[in-house]
């Protein structure tokens, strides 16, 4: 069960709390609140949804795996956060070349034979 009002701006932990506990109620297997990022309201949503897990965007948060996990949180999504840190790499190598005209920036890319080990 998924409540986007933090990410709609509506940041009413009750109405959070309300819909994962309805959505929990109706069998929903984990639940999901994008957009939690104080460590008192993931805290507030771990204990009102338990025993059911509460799955945490998180890069919104700043927590460390370790952090979320003393908040009980037992499920992390990362997201579009993989692929902004990728663009953001690119950007800075597109403005490098567009506005100084050299390519140090490229250097920072890890080589071509580390990229086909991960992904075989």
């Amino acid at each position: 069960g998924r409540c986007e009002a933090y990410l709609w701006g509506v940041t009413d932990l009750k109405l959070v709390i309300d819909r994962l506990t309805a959505y929990a109620d109706a069998g929903a297997d984990c639940l999901y609140a994008p957009g939690l990022k104080s460590r008192e309201d993931i805290a507030a949503v771990v204990k009102a949804v338990a025993p059911k897990p509460l799955n945490l965007l998180i890069g919104g948060s700043g927590l460390s795996l370790q952090e979320a996990a003393d908040l009980g949180v037992r499920r992390i999504s990362v997201g579009g956060s993989l692929a902004r840190a990728a663009w953001g790499g690119f950007m800075r190598a597109a403005k490098e070349m567009a506005e100084k005209g050299t390519f140090a920036e490229l250097a920072s890319g890890h080589p071509g034979g580390e990229l086909n080990k991960m992904f075989s």
